[in-house]
């Protein structure tokens, strides 16, 4: 007896999950889609995927004569279509159960890539905007079968009752939206709007009425596949298309075609500079069907300076049919994508060297961002490159050929630091401290094993400047000493050289490893004790920075004269600052302490005489 009612205990009972409607349309609306304009494609979906399975059940029916039309005061929608329609069996089974899809249906799933829906959720989308939902069809399969009308309201009830027959004498389905208080998504001109923003490519006929006049909102075939009379009348049209839907007048146009991916569109090359880090916005249809205007995981990251507009028959959607799913299908065409706009560039290379000049000139970023990776693109592409050197904005080759070997300025304060000085000693310095510059210069020699690069070093400037004289040297050693105890407080030695252009007085010259200990030593002395110590113990004896005073500068040499400890000293302070903004160097707290003082010093002086 234990053991039985152990056994009864334990057994399982079978329940059914209960749905609370209004719930599920709060979700759909709420999280699921991003506004509910997005019943009016599912309205469109259905119609159309229902023609699709009619021309398929019967080969005689005229697919390309078939109109969906859709009439509506605002206050009530009506769309119909002669599809293949619905029976009584099949309006319990799809319309009434959540999920329930005809295009899971075993006789037509060889063919679901012509469907546009396959979650089954669609219908629902539309109690986002109405309150009552009634569906109205006769089914193509059985001809003798009566029309059925199924109605629905947002509370979870519906009926199913026969239609009369004058209501449906032929094959097709008739969906009536009855609004919610209050809403005007069903209003004449926007219903046009959204028909037309979601259904312009359908290639079915489709036809909105309640204004004025009836509005035909299908515009096919798409753009980029019609015939043109030349290719500048394409062209021209494509550029129109661009202003009109994406707002802006293309630099160029890229065709995009991906056979694998059933994927052709066009790409817009921006006439102006973007951002790397900018959100994308690609324009996506799925079988003519409007599927995303935001899509930013179409084309590779480096393709940033191009929105595109394509239509797809295989890539899948995510079940909020706004975005395309981030799949091994969609990856491939992301790189074919990639390999056409690639190939683009190599042709503006080749071909128009004029029109290359004008894309770099506004998308040079994106292109230096292909090269890295593009050993063949980085070939064809260097000659046209600029990068910021000591002989200005010029090519690489170019500069490689005057200079070896060629140092390359890790930072963009390295460069600014000895550019002019650099420039005057003959040396040839090129600043890698802006995106990709560094990777693209270090790659230089294996294109030209020729080519010498190497990291620069404050020792390869220092090495350039020529010292002074010995009797000169000894004269100013008191006033070295003065100078080097005054800036001993920042942490850098004062040395002196001759060097071109006279008109700079002093050069400070350090390394990273300098750089970094002074920022752990300021650091140190604005911690705590716990930190104050970590960063102690981390402590190195990096090579100190050094301020180079130009002895070819009158100014200098008259600083270097004075006998007066103090003067002399505040006189360096200010070579050492003057020095420091020309480096673009963030200033540390010593530092602007060391400018404040020198500075109120030579007011003092000014003032007193």
């Amino acid at each position: 007896m234990r053991a039985g009612r152990a056994v009864s205990e334990t057994t399982p009972t079978s329940h059914t999950f209960q749905v609370d409607l209004r719930g599920l349309v709060d979700l759909l609306s709420h999280h699921l889609y991003s506004s509910p304009k997005v019943y009016v494609r599912e309205l469109l979906q259905n119609a159309v995927d229902a023609i699709t399975a009619r021309r398929q059940l019967d080969p005689g029916f005229d697919a390309a004569a078939a109109q969906v039309r859709i009439s509506t005061d605002g206050r009530r929608l009506r769309i119909t279509d002669p599809g293949v329609g619905l029976t009584v069996a099949e309006v319990h089974k799809l319309l009434a159960t959540i999920g329930g899809s005809s295009k899971r249906d075993e006789e037509i799933e060889g063919a679901r890539r012509d469907f546009l829906g396959q979650f089954g959720i669609g219908l629902l989308a539309c109690f986002t905007v109405a309150s009552v939902i009634t569906v109205t069809s006769r089914s193509a399969k059985d001809p003798g079968a009566p029309a059925v009308r199924w109605s629905a309201r947002d509370d979870g009830s519906y009926t199913v009752t026969e239609a009369p027959a004058a209501e449906h004498p032929e094959p097709g389905t008739t969906v009536e939206l009855a609004a919610r208080p209050g809403e005007d998504w069903l209003q004449p001109e926007r219903v046009v709007q959204l028909a037309r923003e979601y259904g312009s490519l359908l290639p079915v006929d489709i036809t909105v009425e309640g204004g004025e006049a009836p509005v035909r909102v299908t515009d096919t075939p798409p753009l980029w596949e019609r015939e043109h009379p030349n290719p500048t009348a394409r062209r021209l049209a494509l550029n129109r298309y661009c202003e009109t839907v994406m707002g802006f007048p293309p630099l160029d146009v890229i065709d995009l075609d991906v056979p694998l991916s059933g994927l052709k569109g066009v790409a817009f090359v921006l006439p102006h500079a973007a951002s790397p880090s900018a959100r994308p916005a690609h324009r996506v249809h799925l079988k003519r069907m409007l599927l995303t205007e935001t899509a930013d995981n179409l084309v590779p990251e480096w393709a940033f300076f191009v929105r595109c507009v394509v239509d797809t028959d295989s890539l899948r959607p995510t079940a909020s049919r706004e975005s395309l799913y981030d799949d091994e299908a969609l990856a491939v065409a992301r790189d074919a994508i990639g390999a056409q706009i690639r190939e683009w560039i190599s042709r503006l290379a080749a071909e128009d060297p004029a029109r290359l000049e004008a894309f770099l000139a506004v998308h040079e970023l994106g292109v230096k961002a292909l090269a890295r990776h593009d050993q063949e693109l980085l070939a064809a592409m260097l000659p046209w490159l600029r990068f910021e050197t000591t002989a200005g904005r010029t090519s690489l080759p170019e500069f490689a050929r005057a200079y070896q070997p060629v140092y390359l300025a890790a930072t963009v304060d390295e460069y600014r630091q000895v550019a002019q000085i650099a420039a005057a000693q003959g040396i040839g310095v090129v600043n890698g401290g802006y995106t990709y510059d560094a990777e693209l210069v270090q790659a230089l020699p294996r294109l030209d094993p020729g080519v010498k690069v190497e990291q620069l070093q404050p020792g390869v400037i220092s090495a350039s400047l020529d010292p002074v004289d010995t009797r000169t040297e000894l004269a100013l050693q008191s006033f070295l000493a003065a100078a080097r105890a005054r800036l001993d407080a920042v942490d850098v030695d004062v040395v002196v050289r001759e060097f071109n252009p006279v008109s700079v007085p002093a050069l400070l010259l350090d390394d990273r490893e300098a750089r970094r200990e002074r920022q752990r030593a300021e650091a140190e002395a604005q911690a705590d004790d716990l930190w104050g110590g970590i960063l102690a113990s981390i402590k190195q004896h990096a090579p100190r920075a050094q301020l180079v005073l130009n002895h070819r500068n009158p100014t200098v040499r008259r600083i270097g004269a004075i006998a007066d400890p103090e003067l002399a000293g505040t006189a360096v302070e200010s070579l050492y600052g003057q020095a420091l903004l020309m480096s673009h160097r963030p200033l540390r707290s010593a530092d602007t302490a060391l400018l404040n003082r020198s500075f109120m010093n030579l007011l003092e002086r000014v003032t007193k005489e």
